[in-house]
């Protein structure tokens, strides 16, 4: 394996990471900061109260992009696989 081969292969699995991660940080980070425009108006300083809300929305675009998400990472795994004779040269 070439070190041009293993770079390839290393930006083609960060590049699936932040794709397939993007969904539930972006929602995390709008409900965080709707939180705590809240939080800043009604002057309620519980930092324990953005857990449920930004669990809840991570976990409805978990069901709503989680095929998606499998989609991409199974596919992935078989471009892995069938280029494996070259990975181990």
């Amino acid at each position: 394996m070439n070190e041009n081969l293993l770079v390839d292969l290393l930006v083609q699995t960060l590049y699936l990471i932040i794709r397939v991660s993007a969904p539930m940080l972006l929602v995390s980070l709008v409900v965080g900061l709707l939180i705590s425009i809240l939080q800043t108006v009604t002057s309620i300083q519980e930092q324990t109260l953005t857990f449920v809300p930004k669990l809840l929305a991570i976990f409805l675009v978990l069901m709503i992009s989680g095929n998606w998400i499998m989609t991409n990472i199974r596919e992935y795994f078989v471009f892995l696989c069938e280029n494996f004779a070259q990975y181990i040269r």
